[in-house]
């Protein structure tokens, strides 16, 4: 067998070396350079041996390869933060450990530490990440399988919903209040009812070219999942979008009319103004906030009275949980069943 164990010349660090093909290691004693060796021989015979296992700069430490993945991440998904925060809990843990060495007791050990504050959904998405980092690992050859993960049980909580004729006081009210200051204000509020298959977040990035008045709605392009989706939209909608004129295809369709300490004519709406707007109303309605969110009082309140009048597959289809990825599916085959979904969320105008 190739590889060997020979006295060090030096007068100076450990006395015994062993040298196999580009390994260079040094040791306290001879049995244990002799141990070392034996180990690789093992490994050199059942075809597994990685010799960058064993360089200095650790190509394989766990630290190394998750700041590599996280570089690449950085310009691909929307959710970078979360998946950074994910991997900065796992590098804190595992630090530079080979990544071959990785195995389900290693992670179960990695979930017992998480903090008991954290909610089962919140480790279930830490796993996630980590998992959806060794399978990367798997694709570029850095590991011959996937670990075994362990299981996070948990239950989602439900959000605190308002009935049909509530939502409806709200928008009439969120309506009076921001109608004269800017009255994308209350259209924001409003389609989020209507088109509950939009996400707050994604709603603010709509953008004036987003609007297909050919195709009767509009391409939402900053997705949860980072993929597009086209969502049919009422001509009533879609009237009231272009009654406001021509403006330039890269604005940001809900945008600030005037100015003001945090914003600038024309910037895009902050993630929390339509929830501002909303909790005033209820506010000025004598409504008690405590429990409720945006999406529970348009997305979820919305979803939640559609119960009475469609059935669990139509409504299904309206949030576009399947295919979000196929424009032309939805355009040819559900755009007219998903508009008629939407018809029934709409609010008195």
């Amino acid at each position: 067998m190739k590889g060997g164990v020979y006295k060090s010349g030096s007068k100076y660090g450990k006395p015994w070396q062993v040298r196999h093909g580009n390994i260079h290691k040094t040791f306290a004693t001879e049995e244990d350079a002799r141990i070392f060796l034996a180990g690789l021989w093992v490994k050199d015979k059942e075809k597994i041996l990685d010799e960058r296992a064993y360089r200095r700069d650790n190509p394989l430490g766990f630290t190394v390869q998750a700041e590599k993945w996280l570089g690449i991440k950085k310009n691909e998904v929307r959710c970078y933060r979360n998946l950074a925060n994910h991997i900065g809990r796992a590098t804190a843990f595992f630090g530079n450990k080979n990544i071959k060495d990785i195995s389900y007791a290693s992670l179960e050990d990695f979930l017992l530490s998480l903090p008991e504050t954290l909610s089962g959904k919140t480790k279930a998405n830490i796993l996630a990440t980590l998992h959806a980092f060794f399978v990367w690992l798997k694709k570029r050859g850095e590991i011959q399988s996937v670990p075994r993960f362990p299981k996070v049980k948990y239950e989602l909580g439900w959000r605190k919903t308002v009935d049909k004729a509530t939502q409806q006081a709200i928008f009439e009210e969120v309506y009076r209040l921001t109608n004269d200051k800017n009255p994308k204000l209350w259209i924001g509020f409003l389609w989020l009812c209507v088109y509950y298959s939009i996400r707050p977040i994604e709603l603010i990035h709509i953008q004036e070219k987003d609007f297909r008045y050919d195709l009767g709605g509009v391409e939402i392009w900053y997705s949860k999942t980072g993929k597009p989706k086209f969502v049919p939209f009422l001509p009533e909608d879609l009237e009231l979008a272009k009654s406001f004129g021509p403006a330039f295809p890269s604005l940001y369709f809900f945008r600030h009319v005037q100015g003001n300490g945090h914003a600038k004519p024309g910037s895009r709406f902050g993630k929390d103004l339509l929830w501002r707007q909303c909790r005033q109303a209820l506010k000025n309605l004598g409504m008690d906030e405590e429990g409720l969110s945006l999406y529970g009082i348009t997305r979820h309140s919305s979803m939640r009275a559609l119960r009475k009048i469609k059935t669990p597959e139509e409504i299904r289809r309206g949030s576009m949980h399947r295919t979000s990825e196929s424009f032309e599916r939805y355009f040819r085959i559900e755009q007219d069943e998903v508009r008629d979904v939407y018809s029934s969320t709409n609010l008195v105008r």
